[in-house]
């Protein structure tokens, strides 16, 4: 009586375990058990592959929606104003981030060029990375800041033609005459880092013997009453 009282109590929490599980209660609990594990083994093989689908999906999503992101910006910029807009900034970053690198060469590191909404910028270094407008700059400072604009500008010239030409000189003529003492030591040390590139050769016509006496190389035009001649000095 134990035994048979035991074993209905055994078939009562296995019919649980059935209904439970909503898996019809049949003759050989053993065989329905299995059929029912293989029938949720294929129910978690489909809901993973649906999620490695749903997975792919997403991402696919994603790329279509950069895309077409890409695809309203560009929309955008060809749009007759903005396209010219737009060209122009991306010309001026460029010019500006060839200026910086040659700047900052020609000052021995100390200075930086940057523009923000069309202003231009001077970063020193050596007063704690501290950001002055151009306007404040003395003459020394402006000077090296105006040719390391003329140079980027030059370099962008050359990048853009289309026989692969190279400016390999440039020449400042005059401009030296109203400059102190400072800033024309200033701007001889510029041109002397400039020359100490090696990437062209620079030519300098002035009056001011202080500035000429820094040129390694001179040619000195001299007049009399009936001509003139040039003459080579120094080394």
């Amino acid at each position: 009586a134990d035994a048979e009282a035991a074993a209905d109590a055994v078939q009562r929490r296995i019919a649980g375990i059935f209904a439970a599980a909503a898996v019809p209660v049949a003759d050989d609990p053993v065989h329905a058990a299995t059929v029912a594990v293989e029938r949720a083994e294929a129910d978690r093989r489909r809901l993973r592959d649906r999620r490695e689908q749903a997975g792919t999906l997403r991402e696919q999503r994603a790329a279509h929606e950069r895309e077409a992101q890409v695809a309203r910006a560009l929309a955008g910029h060809l749009r007759a104003n903005n396209f010219e807009r737009w060209l122009l900034a991306e010309a001026l970053d460029l010019l500006v981030d060839g200026a910086s690198g040659i700047l900052r060469e020609l000052s021995g590191g100390q200075y930086e060029l940057v523009h923000d909404k069309g202003e231009f910028f001077v970063v020193d270094h050596h007063d704690a990375g501290l950001r002055r407008g151009v306007r404040t700059l003395s003459g020394g400072e402006t000077f090296q800041a105006s040719l390391a604009l003329a140079l980027a500008l030059s370099e962008q010239l050359a990048g853009m033609s289309t026989t692969a030409a190279s400016l390999e000189s440039i020449v400042l003529d005059e401009g030296f005459g109203t400059l102190d003492a400072a800033t024309l030591d200033t701007v001889a040390a510029t041109l002397e880092n400039l020359a100490a590139r090696g990437d062209r050769m620079v030519g300098v016509v002035t009056h001011v013997s202080a500035l000429a006496e820094r040129i390694p190389v001179r040619f000195e035009v001299r007049k009399d009453a009936r001509s003139a001649r040039v003459e080579r000095t120094g080394r």
